[in-house]
């Protein structure tokens, strides 16, 4: 069941280039927009440019077919002087018709905030409240 709550970072629809000839889709590909996904929040709240320095874990739990709809879920789990790990969920709507949805990935990567010379920098502090 997809978070109710929460819009996605990434909605993506895997093409036949990205699966083999049985149109399970590369597991690498998925990982790239992961990746992606991932980066979105923690460029948000670096305010800047962000390099990925870990994957700490990565789980495939469900294959991926070519025509799946995969909506991926990104939520900022840590901020540390420099870092920000994201946790990734990744669901695939499936069968449009019937609208199965199944929880196919989860990971958690690490991100640094980076300065113009691609440097480790401090990620910004955030607001208080109400200003």
């Amino acid at each position: 069941m997809l978070p109710i709550d929460k819009q996605p970072a990434l909605r993506v629809m895997p093409l036949p280039s990205d699966a083999n000839i049985h149109g399970d889709v590369f597991g690498g590909w998925i990982m790239a927009q992961v990746d992606i996904a991932g980066a979105l929040p923690a460029v948000r709240r670096s305010n800047g440019r962000v390099a990925t320095v870990a994957v700490n874990s990565f789980v495939f739990k469900q294959p991926v077919f070519v025509g799946d709809v995969l909506s991926f879920y990104a939520d900022i789990v840590r901020v540390g002087r420099t870092s920000i790990t994201v946790n990734v969920e990744v669901y695939a709507q499936r069968n449009r018709l019937d609208e199965e949805i199944v929880k196919v990935t989860e990971a958690t990567l690490t991100y640094v905030a980076t300065d113009e010379h691609r440097q480790p920098r401090p990620v910004p502090a955030l607001a208080p409240a109400g200003r």
